[in-house]
């Protein structure tokens, strides 16, 4: 790539947006599924289940192309330790949208249920039916489903900041609406 990029590339920003409502969706969907004996129980599941698997293709995705596109540079002036949050936050959101996905398999599988998808595709198990292993992969999966929640508001605080308070252009560059010419002032 010969230049930095000044905003992600518009495949990289319709990704963002639509994975940030398929998460969004997700974690109210987990939280229904374990707070519910109803019958809607078992629809939840399986959006939750097709839901995850598309996850984690589209981020797999999402990293190909950021690693192939890049990224904007964060402005200069932003201090160090926002900086490192930064980068820290967001490697820990990648890692919890592939880490998520491969526990709710991991711990299908351990229980020996399949893993039916909409449309009927099947996920053979990988995993041997195990009551150990599903019980700390369940737990597993909703302790990180919780600090997951806790990590997607700290980015929305995040974005909130770069777009209202430093007002430093961060924002800008994932947003989904089109950049506007900033208005020069008239001599």
């Amino acid at each position: 790539m010969s230049s930095v990029p000044h905003r992600f590339a518009p495949v990289q920003r319709l990704l963002h947006w639509l994975m940030a409502l398929c998460i969004i969706t997700m974690l109210f969907i987990g939280v229904g599924m374990v707070s519910t004996v109803t019958p809607e129980y078992l629809p939840l599941i399986l959006i939750h289940k097709t839901l995850g698997v598309a996850l984690l293709v589209l981020v797999l995705v999402r990293l190909a192309l950021r690693l192939h596109l890049g990224a904007p540079p964060l402005p200069a002036d932003l201090p160090p330790a926002i900086k490192l949050g930064a980068r820290l936050s967001h490697l820990l959101l990648y890692g919890l949208m592939i880490v998520m996905p491969l526990l709710g398999l991991g711990m299908l599988w351990a229980a020996a249920y399949p893993v039916v998808l909409y449309g009927g595709i099947e996920i053979p198990a990988l995993l041997p039916q195990s009551d150990r292993v599903h019980t700390l992969l369940w737990n597993t999966h909703v302790y990180l489903g919780l600090a997951f929640f806790a990590l997607v508001l700290l980015h929305l605080a995040a974005a909130l900041f770069h777009a209202l308070v430093r007002r430093d252009g961060v924002f800008a560059t994932i947003s989904p609406l089109p950049q506007r010419e900033r208005m020069k002032p008239t001599e």
